[in-house]
């Protein structure tokens, strides 16, 4: 079966642009697409291969990469997780339904992804209805630093990205640092277990009214980025009793205890955890 991968160039102010590539197959039907976005650190390539799984069994599947990530377009200010939700989404989703006159979306979301759509669909409630169902691979915002020794990491961590101006996530194999404006986020909602935007916004609040099915899938090797006890406390903010938790252990049965990255991307996880996803998706 050929696999095609097609990338597009959406414009969005002055000479940027925000890269979405279409990866779809021979058997991918017109009504059936899923919107993917990668997390910090990372690119299209997360979601890749999960992509070619879903393209395969009949999905078009859209990845977004942000700006200064992948192929998009460096931008010209400091973005966060707030412009990309609040700024760049509106612009990338109303393309798929707009312009390619998409009815409805599947999303699948890598890490900081799940963070962005949140933002996004809390911002702009009346996209809620156009999203069937939607998974969240190693998702949350503020429950990083839920015992001593993970908020004593997560204070050094945002101690050393103010330090040297950025995380550097390439020195331990990851495609991309991010600089300490965007980092910042991340580590004030953990430490303050308060998931507040730049203009007050209690996005926390803001959670129930999202209530599309969500599957969180979250492993025992990801001990810090996204614990189990903060997915669950993510997943608890949106009052969804359709809502579910995978948790990825030896003790639950699964080939390993999965850490943030091999979750969503590994040959055990195409294995045992992608048909899951896929059952996830089927349903209605």
């Amino acid at each position: 079966m050929k696999i095609q991968e097609q990338l597009f160039k959406i414009k969005t102010e002055g000479d940027e642009f925000i890269a979405l590539w279409k990866i779809a197959s021979t058997k991918s039907e017109a009504s059936k697409n899923i919107f993917l976005n990668h997390g910090t650190f990372s690119d299209r390539k997360i979601c890749l291969s999960i992509s070619q799984y879903l393209a395969e069994r009949g999905y078009n599947c859209w990845i977004m990469e942000w700006r200064n990530h992948g192929f998009s377009s460096p931008s010209n200010k400091k973005i966060n997780f707030e412009n990309i939700g609040i700024d760049d989404y509106p612009i990338v989703l109303e393309y798929l339904f707009n312009t390619l006159k998409i009815k409805s979306l599947d999303s699948v979301m890598h890490s900081g992804g799940g963070i962005c759509l949140t933002i996004f669909l809390a911002t702009y409630p009346e996209y809620v209805p156009k999203f069937n169902r939607v998974v969240f691979f190693g998702s949350q915002a503020f429950g990083a630093a839920y015992n001593p020794k993970n908020y004593v990491k997560t204070l050094l961590g945002k101690s050393l990205s103010a330090l040297l101006g950025y995380t550097p996530a390439k020195s331990f194999g990851r495609p991309h640092n991010e600089n300490h404006f965007f980092m910042k986020q991340w580590y004030k909602w953990n430490l303050t277990k308060k998931f507040i935007g730049m203009n007050g916004l209690d996005y926390e609040k803001e959670m129930p009214k999202i209530t599309i099915p969500i599957l969180s899938i979250c492993g025992k090797g990801d001990n810090y980025i996204a614990p189990k006890e903060g997915c669950e406390l993510y997943l608890n903010a949106f009052q969804n009793p359709k809502n579910k938790l995978l948790f990825c252990s030896l003790e639950n049965g699964f080939k390993e205890d999965y850490n943030h990255s091999r979750l969503l991307q590994s040959r055990n996880s195409r294995a045992e955890i992608w048909p899951i996803v896929t059952d996830w998706l089927k349903q209605k």
